[in-house]
């Protein structure tokens, strides 16, 4: 992902991995890569019948914020469910529909719709630096395999996603196929050993295959109760970019910045200090007072403040 960082200079480099990585736009402060999970955004009203992409563009903008980690379900239909509105069962024949009618989307909408989106964003001076797009055990080979050609589209260097090591196990031969890195997003689901939350756990995932990375989230990590500076002093050759939220220990709930656990100051420190082009995205989620944008900004200032 990486001039996502400019992997190509990390130690990774010594993996002659295929794919070039790009420099990406100046977002930057003491020399870190900060930028923005668009998930950030979700509750940013959308056009009825239409995707969030020109919410996602101008939400950026105001934040002052050049490049992002882009949350697939903000480009994709909501098929029908109504914001806000309960969503029946996974099993259920409403969900199936939908499930169905969303992957015949993936499918079928042609490339050159995504190639657009990435036009649009680079027509206000953005990047989509990553594509969150998080396979799951109901992805069909197809679906996985257009997941890829989706990222190339959009022109992210690499796919993020929250997944088990389990559908990890079948994402291998695409991942080699494409030349693409997949970074695995932890959770603090610990007492799991399919989830990826726990430092053995992504290292199960990369022993899979030299195009899996780790996307570290340090609220999330925290919340686990592992140390996030330290992995990520011992692990930054292997991490394409991290998230930053705050979390208590001992899964806690999220906190405005700076009153939960989270070292968030030390490990952007860390990284300004060695230097590493790890990209740092904002991820908001507690419950704050303003609109996700003014919430967005408050983040944003804290992160300038904690580089400073």
């Amino acid at each position: 992902m990486y001039t996502r960082r400019q992997f190509g200079q990390m130690s990774l480099a010594a993996l002659s991995l295929p794919r070039v990585l790009r420099a990406a736009p100046e977002s930057k402060v003491g020399g870190v890569r900060l930028g923005v999970q668009t998930y950030s955004f979700r509750e940013l009203p959308r056009p009825e019948g239409g995707d969030a992409v020109d919410v996602i563009v101008k939400a950026m903008t105001d934040c002052g914020l050049t490049e992002c980690e882009l949350w697939s379900p903000q480009i994709e239909p909501r098929l029908g469910f109504k914001p806000g509105a309960p969503r029946p069962a996974p099993d259920s024949p409403e969900a199936q529909k939908a499930r169905a009618e969303l992957r015949d989307w993936r499918l079928k909408t042609p490339l050159e719709h995504f190639s657009g989106i990435k036009k649009k964003f680079a027509a206000a001076g953005l990047r989509i630096f990553a594509f969150n797009y998080s396979f799951s055990p109901s992805f069909t080979d197809e679906e996985i395999d257009r997941g890829f050609e989706i990222a190339t589209a959009l022109g992210a260097d690499f796919i993020t996603a929250s997944t088990t090591l389990e559908v990890a196990r079948r994402l291998v031969p695409f991942a080699e196929k494409h030349k693409m890195i997949v970074a695995m997003h932890g959770h603090s689901k610990v007492d799991d050993p399919n989830e990826f939350a726990t430092p053995e756990s992504f290292a199960a995932a990369m022993a899979l295959s030299k195009y899996f990375k780790v996307n570290l989230d340090i609220g999330h990590f925290t919340a686990g109760n592992f140390d996030a500076v330290a992995y990520v002093r011992e692990h930054h050759a292997d991490i394409t970019n991290i998230h930053l939220k705050d979390r208590k220990k001992s899964q806690g709930d999220n906190t405005v910045w700076g009153q939960g656990d989270t070292p968030i100051r030390e490990v952007l420190q860390l990284i300004k200090t060695n230097g590493w082009p790890i990209p740092a995205d904002i991820e908001y989620e507690y419950k704050g007072l303003g609109t996700p944008v003014e919430e967005v900004k408050k983040c944003f200032a804290y992160a300038r403040q904690a580089l400073a």
